[in-house]
């Protein structure tokens, strides 16, 4: 199929993925004539795209079109959709065209639907920090990928350590590599704990202090995050992660529920067996508060990416949050 389109928040899978395209297209020595990279931010650049690429290439290998960051999925003209219509069916068969997005595609719309006939579509999704089973499949099938020999704790250290951030977790799988190049057993707790930085627990503490409304402490753990090159994204991923289990065990407390198993099941909680803790961490909030976090979190990930400065945004979202939690404590 000559028409790819990826979509989802993971850059740094879909980065591999693409890779994978311009090898398979792409014959080095004719790249340079036959690769075309069209950002958003040129005029017409999907019209530009789909005249590339019913050009046949020069030499071997094939042509590969890219229009970056596209929203043809999110609004489409109908000088566009036009194109579209036109163009898809007869791209030839030794060309290639790739459409990439961080949004989710809008499935009401005609260019949607369209793609949809013609197109490989692929979702590069960041898995929810809270789907802990999810993370320890992805850390597995991850290390196997590299090559890294790995035990349960050692996965679970992973887990906690990289969380969701794909391009982390390859980083850090890479330097246990070169660690055990040469050995036969898997690595143990004490070299991966070691080797591997553990940023995620301290944002998880970072969310303790705020649900304390402890200002001072979360502005210190903040300031550790920081010195320490901490993504601020992951930092609000976390948090977003953390505040999302509170409030959903707190829901279905309220509502009377007893059962273990049905507020794992509600909040999205692998180990059921966590809930006796979470019930502990959540005894003295009030549903309101955590309903209130939210919101300001969201606006928070807006604004980073967005461009804000990232300590001073951070800074004033984590004294307004510590405030949310200082007023009207059950």
């Amino acid at each position: 199929m000559p028409i790819y389109f990826y979509w989802g928040e993971d850059d740094f899978a879909m980065e591999k993925a693409i890779a994978v395209v311009r090898d398979r297209v792409l014959d080095p020595q004719w790249s340079s004539f036959n690769y075309t990279v069209l950002s958003p931010d040129q005029t017409d650049a999907v019209i530009q795209g789909l005249n590339q690429v019913m050009t046949p290439p020069f030499g071997s290998g094939g042509r590969l079109v890219w229009l970056v960051n596209s929203n043809i999925c999110q609004q489409c003209p109908e000088n566009v959709l036009a194109e579209l219509q036109r163009t898809l069916p007869v791209i030839p068969e030794n060309s290639f065209l790739l459409i990439t997005t961080n949004h989710k595609p809008d499935e009401r719309l005609k260019s949607t639907k369209l793609l949809k006939k013609s197109a490989e579509f692929r979702e590069f999704s960041l898995i929810p920090p809270w789907k802990t089973e999810l993370l320890v499949q992805h850390v597995n099938q991850a290390a196997q990928t590299v090559g890294v020999k790995l035990t349960a704790p050692t996965v679970d250290i992973l887990v906690e350590a990289v969380g969701n951030d794909t391009r982390l977790l390859y980083n850090e799988l890479e330097k246990l590599r070169l660690y055990a190049e040469g050995q036969k057993e898997p690595l143990d707790v004490n070299a991966v704990s070691k080797l591997v930085k553990n940023t995620t627990q301290n944002s998880l503490q970072l969310a303790a202090a705020i649900k304390t409304g402890d200002t001072a402490k979360a502005l210190a753990i903040l300031a550790d995050l920081l010195a320490a090159y901490e993504p601020s994204l992951r930092i609000v991923t976390t948090l977003i992660g953390q505040f999302r289990t509170w409030l959903w065990v707190k829901i279905m407390i309220e509502s009377g529920e007893r059962n273990q198993q049905a507020i794992a099941q509600a909040a999205e909680i692998g180990n059921p067996n966590r809930i006796y803790y979470l019930q502990k961490e959540v005894h003295s909030l009030a549903v309101q508060q955590l309903i209130k976090s939210l919101p300001l979190l969201l606006d928070l990930e807006v604004s980073l990416k967005q461009g804000t400065s990232e300590t001073i945004a951070l800074q004033t979202k984590i004294i307004e949050l510590c405030q949310v939690f200082q007023k009207g404590r059950p």
